[in-house]
């Protein structure tokens, strides 16, 4: 029963993600799914089910891939009615789902394992090399530049500014990406962590260089 239900869940999520270009395809999530089944493994804790489902459908109901915060739960709950899922089951994802995305750097308490390890899985996806193609793949979608030195760097923002103040590709390193490190639940995480926070390190010296005109 679970493995048909995580076949359909599969289905649905590829028709509704498979041609996004922001860096929040079908691949994105399976990679979050596969990275969450490996922390989930490695800590020997949680519940494998309620963390596939919820890395799968994690992105569903998402606010900035929707016309609306209520498009998006509509339609996340539209799928739910379609498929066999005990209510206690479904709640459990949803308050994953509700829970683990940055929103400016605002801290939601999460209350599960199973939380921490799907938000952990999310954000390892978040950095390093694949980090840094998504990061300019959605700045490109929403019409940003890569990088403007005469604009500032945010600090504190609200829900608000995060999503529609002014910005670049390059300042989200400093303004989200950089810090999700810090900001891991999971010890297999952050040991994971390690490798693709020092490539956003890396890559960041390399490209002041080249804006520079200068090379190593």
């Amino acid at each position: 029963m679970k493995n048909q239900i995580i076949e359909q869940t599969n289905t649905f999520v590829r028709s509704q993600l498979g041609e996004d270009a922001t860096g929040h395809d079908w691949f994105h999530v399976n990679r979050v799914r596969r990275t969450a089944l490996h922390i989930c493994k490695q800590e020997q804790n949680g519940d494998p089910f309620i963390i596939e489902m919820a890395a799968l459908l994690h992105d569903i109901p998402d606010e900035k891939l929707n016309e609306s915060a209520e498009a998006g739960k509509n339609k996340l709950n539209s799928f739910f009615k379609s498929i066999a899922l005990p209510e206690e089951v479904q709640n459990a994802i949803v308050e994953i789902i509700d829970s683990i995305s940055y929103k400016g750097g605002s801290k939601t308490e999460l209350k599960t394992i199973e939380a921490k390890i799907v938000q952990d899985a999310d954000r390892l996806d978040a950095i390093g090399a694949i980090g840094i193609a998504r990061t300019f793949a959605y700045g490109g979608k929403k019409g940003q530049p890569i990088y403007d030195p005469s604009i500032s760097v945010r600090e504190e923002m609200s829900l608000e500014e995060y999503r529609k103040g002014k910005s670049t590709s390059i300042h989200h390193f400093y303004e989200k990406l950089l810090k999700l490190k810090d900001l891991l639940n999971t010890d297999t995480a952050k040991e994971m962590a390690e490798s693709r926070h020092q490539t956003m390190v890396d890559f960041l010296e390399q490209f002041y260089l080249e804006w520079d005109g200068q090379d190593r």
